[in-house]
């Protein structure tokens, strides 16, 4: 890095108006050179191996530590603090210029680039509140399996009508088979079934977002009772015999919307981190870089909200069968498996 000297060590030797500026130049060198020696890492990088090179965080942290270094700049013009320092400044904001605004893309090819690299990279740095929104979903089904079978009547505290669709614990083996078959069902009512779903979950995801802002407790309630209506509903299959009926119902478009709405989940809680846990950053900084992050996992959470209403509209309830369905569901599961574990991540790896 070329920087700027050091204090030399004839600094007692000058006259006091000049010890006092060179003093000031090394102490706001200090505070500032960490930030400076980051971004100018970054801009080595871009300019050696392309803006591929840089990770979804770095992207992230390169415009920050850009404006930072020209706030740096225009206090150290103010202060008239030494050349070499200013000359410094002035060269690594020109590189960084280039960096942040010379790599833009259009809106289909940064579209592609999110899908490819940029939302699978997000959703692997939000590991730990990811495997949490999931147990918190899970626990909440297994409680709302155990509770409706121990009490049928509470079903309908955990399920909404608009869901349970007619469907409840007085209702027969044959009614609720008919509920799982669909096959007199018509485009138009699949459509407009797909449409709901679409905009129930995208309302929960964003409800779960929202709420990370309040220590990301109400997050975790609203996850756990996701969970209750999901495991009432279980329950009230398996006691007519039909449980593997209804996974295989419900999984195919399932598998989509349940991983959509554990991200949404994992969002919100990495908010809420952010607040209650700073760590060596000031607590407003850090909650602006995870919310970035955790609003793009959002938006591509929403985009497989989508996903899952088309499978439910269409593809799942076009498809007949335990076997069909099943293997449906199987293959849905394994491409996102796939999707959020290597997408990106080889590519990345040579990068670097």
């Amino acid at each position: 890095m070329t920087d700027a000297p050091p204090v030399s060590q004839r600094s007692a030797q000058l006259a006091p108006g000049a010890l006092r500026a060179r003093l000031k130049s090394f102490e706001f060198r200090k505070e500032r050179e960490e930030s400076w020696r980051e971004l100018e890492e970054l801009v080595a990088r871009v300019e050696t191996k392309g803006i591929a090179a840089l990770s979804a965080d770095d992207l992230h942290r390169l415009p920050a530590l850009y404006r930072a270094a020209l706030s740096s700049l225009s206090v150290a013009r103010a202060i008239s603090l030494d050349r070499n320092a200013v000359a410094y400044l002035e060269s690594l904001a020109a590189r960084a210029y280039v960096c942040v605004y010379s790599t833009r893309r259009g809106g289909w090819a940064s579209l592609v680039r999110f899908l490819d690299s940029g939302f699978p990279d997000l959703v692997r740095s939000l590991r730990r509140p990811l495997w949490l929104a999931a147990a918190l979903l899970l626990l909440g089904t297994a409680c709302g399996f155990a509770l409706t079978v121990a009490e049928p009547e509470r079903y309908y505290s955990f399920v909404e009508p608009a869901m349970a669709a007619g469907r409840g614990p007085t209702s027969t083996r044959e009614e609720l088979l008919r509920g799982l078959v669909d096959s007199d069902s018509p485009v138009s009512r699949l459509s407009q079934f797909a449409s709901f779903l679409f905009s129930h979950n995208a309302k929960i995801g964003m409800a779960c977002f929202a709420l990370g802002f309040f220590a990301g407790v109400p997050v975790m309630l609203l996850l756990f009772t996701n969970g209750l209506s999901l495991g009432a509903m279980i329950a009230v299959h398996w006691q007519k015999g039909l449980a593997l009926d209804f996974l295989a119902w419900v999984l195919p478009h399932g598998v989509t919307e349940l991983l959509a709405v554990c991200l949404c989940g994992a969002a919100g809680l990495a908010v809420g981190e952010s607040l209650v846990f700073p760590g060596m950053h000031r607590r407003l900084d850090h909650l602006a870089e995870r919310g970035r992050t955790a609003g793009a996992v959002v938006i591509g959470a929403v985009g497989m909200f989508f996903i899952a209403a088309l499978i439910e509209g269409f593809f799942r309830q076009l498809v007949d069968g335990l076997v069909a369905r099943a293997t449906l569901a199987f293959a849905t599961g394994t491409v996102w498996l796939f999707y959020f574990t290597m997408a990106g991540a080889r590519r990345r790896g040579g990068a670097r």
